[in-house]
């Protein structure tokens, strides 16, 4: 008896493609999403070393600052060595070679209401800014933050470590701690920066320090 081959039906190819376009598109979304959790690793990657790199320069440039005079109050002639809010502070430091010619800077650095650090220089002179011909542009530190402060801490009366204070009032002398707290606007938080003034009274190092430590 003669057999007659028998072809794939209708029903069979469309099946075959059914499970083909499924394969397809599982595939599709597995790449996808292991190309985004990449691009997340590597967005949080850069977010934490920006975070790293930003504290760095505040441990350094906060636990060097001088006792140099930048301003004078003409009416009660109290001078400004360190002035610090909840979210603005104000000292000087030497500014490093690669921001400019270096030598005492005051730094002024702000936590925005546009979530950014944002640092400020001028050139110290004879207790006093001055302006010069080539000001240094303002320097964005970090962006994206919403919850952001300064907090405060010097010698009580009895030469002990005193309560964190949210500003510094006693502008003629620096703090024996200054600690910067910042979470971002996806709820990430920078670890707690304490750092302890070379300069201060009562001072016995610059660096960060264990929240609480000395």
């Amino acid at each position: 008896m003669s057999r007659r081959a028998h072809g794939f039906t209708l029903l069979e190819m469309l099946l075959a493609l059914v499970l083909l376009a499924a394969g397809l598109a599982l595939a599709f979304a597995t790449v996808r999403a292991s190309t985004t959790m990449v691009e997340r690793g590597e967005i949080r990657a850069q977010q934490n070393e920006r975070a790293r790199a930003v504290e760095g320069f505040l441990r350094q440039r906060i636990g060097t600052a001088l006792p140099v005079v930048f301003a004078t109050d003409p009416a009660t002639f109290r001078q400004s060595r360190f002035l610090g809010e909840s979210r603005r502070i104000r000292f000087v430091a030497d500014l490093p070679n690669y921001l400019g010619r270096g030598g005492p800077h005051l730094y002024d650095l702000v936590f925005d209401d546009q979530g950014r650090l944002m640092a400020r220089f001028a050139v110290v002179q004879a207790g006093q800014t001055v302006e010069t011909p080539d000001p240094i542009a303002p320097e964005l530190m970090a962006d994206g933050l919403r919850n952001a402060r300064f907090r405060y801490r010097g010698l009580d009366e009895k030469g002990q470590p005193g309560p964190w204070q949210e500003a510094w009032r006693t502008a003629e002398i620096l703090p024996l701690q200054v600690a910067v707290e910042v979470e971002t606007e996806a709820g990430a938080r920078w670890p707690e920066l304490v750092v302890t003034l070379v300069h201060s009274e009562g001072g016995a190092g610059g660096g960060a320090q264990p929240p609480g430590g000395l």
